[in-house]
């Protein structure tokens, strides 16, 4: 790679990161995995990105990257792993209502099945289009409303309206990557979780 596209690259990389990270936790539910899934996603785009620069959509082209190599990680072996509502040891409890919050949304959405919960975080998390989120999983705009539909469906039955918050609860402060406006802070994401939509 030339030094312009490796600067490029760079710089594409520190401006992405916390984002791709973001998406690669709701994606897997763990932070360790998070962060392995979105090196993993860069050093493929890494070695493609004269391919990724020439794309209408860089941040598309990455994106899918990452949610193949999401796949990538179920097809070479069975993950035996199951989320828990129980945080592992060493975590100290945080007393805030946002915070118990998330991880109860947080452990519902790690119970949805794979595919939905990409559509799920893509959706309405990562607020893309229909199209969009079809383009980035390989699968029809309808597939991605029946899988967005189940999914919503499945974390209202699960957490019925405890989800929405007057604050925004977003993954991004899960992470303590962002201040957090996602997925239920918005009015359009609002009425999605509380059952309007």
């Amino acid at each position: 790679m030339n030094p312009d596209d490796e600067a490029e690259f760079q710089g594409y990389v520190r401006a992405r990161w916390a984002h791709l990270v973001r998406t690669a936790y709701l994606l897997t539910g763990d932070g360790h995995h998070a962060e392995d899934l979105a090196q993993t996603a860069l050093a493929k785009a890494y070695r493609s990105w004269r391919r990724v620069q020439r794309s209408d959509n860089p941040d598309a082209y990455v994106r899918r990257i990452l949610i193949s190599c999401n796949k990538d990680r179920f097809r070479k072996k069975r993950v035996a792993e199951r989320l828990t509502d129980v945080l592992p040891e060493g975590v100290g409890a945080d007393p805030t209502a946002r915070v118990a919050q998330r991880q109860v949304l947080l452990a519902a959405l790690g119970e949805l099945p794979a595919r939905q919960r990409a559509v799920v975080v893509l959706r309405y998390w990562d607020d893309l289009s229909e199209t969009e989120v079809a383009q980035a999983l390989g699968c029809s705009a309808g597939t991605v409303k029946s899988q967005a539909a189940r999914g919503l469906a499945k974390l209202r039955a699960r957490l019925g309206t405890a989800v929405v918050a007057a604050e925004p609860v977003g993954a991004g402060a899960a992470m303590g990557t962002r201040t957090g406006t996602r997925p239920w802070g918005t009015a359009k994401d609002t009425k999605v979780a509380g059952g309007a939509r």
